[in-house]
């Protein structure tokens, strides 16, 4: 594959940068000592650093030439998750109970890697907004940092992402216009019943009956409710009810979520598990009250920019073939969706290889990743904002 070849030459630095992020991973708005390693870094690289955005985010602007041309923004999320590391790697995490189970360390270092090249080399003509997110795992970094200001500190015309995929060969890509990650939703019903003796139900109103009417019914919403062509998930993932054999609990609470690929389709799920929450318990005499959490939206692609950054891939990969055109969106959540909302551009998936599961105890980055991601910011820089002759 057609790696650059000034960042193959520093490649093994990439290396080491990668392997103490993943010695010391943070947290959501944890992330002080990263974003002070980011910012060293990009500080020794001669560019304009900025910190502070949703309190541990780094914004390095980078202009080369006249300025006048399209200014883009790249992005790296940087935080880890709580889950205990299960490997016996020099570089595991020192930080128990804590571990860069998705990548991120990773991110964050193809962008450092190309934002060193870009400095260097200058072939190009433009802006870079070099985008360092703090909690993306389900804490809406990215959200805060669009509402701490970051498009009108640091304009943008255009927005690009990147995400390891495991499971796709190193040097491959996959990409598509339209939604790639889902929007990702959260609910709580809280279910009131008439507790009895396990052995008088007559005795009582049973919200443990109730819930669980409520758990198979929400499964309708997909089944019966939505077209079959559309993708909708609605899990219901935790039944908190009672604490003895033989007391039925006065009340039960579920917690679920929801995932769905159309944003339309997201605006009319409250109102359909209101429905049916409310339905099932006046059947049975209870009381429910949803309790719906708007989450994440859709991550939507562009079709310019998708077709734009599928061309940059191809050449990274080295052939048509090792980027997929038509991948199957994903049910998984991704919260550069707020800034896609806001500017056009790009989510794309990079492959990490035949390794553990995101979010898996023992998941790695590949490290053969590196100079890919690498090379492919850089390209996409070089062929986004090319030099004036």
């Amino acid at each position: 594959m057609p790696i650059v070849n000034r960042i193959a030459e520093f490649e093994a630095e990439l290396i080491e940068w990668r392997h103490q992020l993943h010695k010391f991973p943070e947290l959501g708005f944890e992330e002080h000592q990263t974003a002070e390693f980011i910012a060293e870094k990009l500080n020794q690289m001669g560019l304009d650093v900025n910190r502070g955005l949703a309190g541990t985010g780094v914004v390095a602007t980078l202009t080369v030439g006249s300025g006048n041309g399209p200014k883009i923004g790249l992005r790296a999320d940087m935080d880890a998750l709580p889950i205990l590391e299960r490997s016996d790697f020099e570089h595991a995490s020192k930080n128990p109970g804590v571990m860069h189970a998705c990548g991120h360390d990773g991110h964050t270092t193809m962008l450092l890697g190309a934002a060193k090249y870009l400095a260097e080399t200058k072939n190009f003509d433009g802006t870079v907004q070099f985008i360092f997110q703090p909690a993306e795992e389900g804490k809406g970094g990215g959200e805060k940092m669009i509402a701490d200001g970051l498009f009108e500190l640091f304009p943008v015309d255009e927005v690009y992402g990147m995400h390891n995929i495991p499971g796709i060969k190193v040097g491959e890509f996959a990409v598509c216009p339209g939604p790639i990650m889902a929007a990702r939703d959260n609910f709580e019903v809280f279910v009131k019943g008439r507790g009895s003796h396990a052995a008088m139900p007559h005795q009582g109103v049973d919200p443990v009956v109730v819930g669980s009417h409520i758990v198979l019914s929400l499964q309708t919403i997909t089944s019966r409710n939505m077209d079959p062509q559309k993708s909708l998930v609605v899990s219901v993932t935790q039944f908190h009810a009672g604490e003895a054999f033989n007391i039925i609990p006065d009340e039960i609470i579920l917690r679920g979520t929801c995932r769905v690929l159309d944003p339309q389709i997201q605006e009319t799920l409250p109102e359909r598990l209101r429905r049916i929450v409310d339905g099932v318990a006046l059947t049975f005499g209870a009381k429910a009250d949803l309790v719906y959490h708007k989450g994440y939206p859709a991550t939507v692609n562009s079709e310019q920019a998708s077709k734009f950054c599928a061309e940059v891939a191809k050449e990274i990969a080295g052939s048509n073939e090792a980027v997929d055109l038509k991948p199957a969106p994903s049910m998984g959540a991704e919260d550069f969706s707020y800034m896609l909302q806001k500017k056009p551009g790009c989510y794309i998936w990079t492959g990490n290889g035949d390794t553990a599961g995101l979010h898996h105890p023992e998941y790695d980055f590949n490290d053969e990743t590196i100079a890919v991601g690498a090379s492919y910011w850089a390209r996409l820089v070089e062929k986004r904002l090319p030099k004036s002759p």
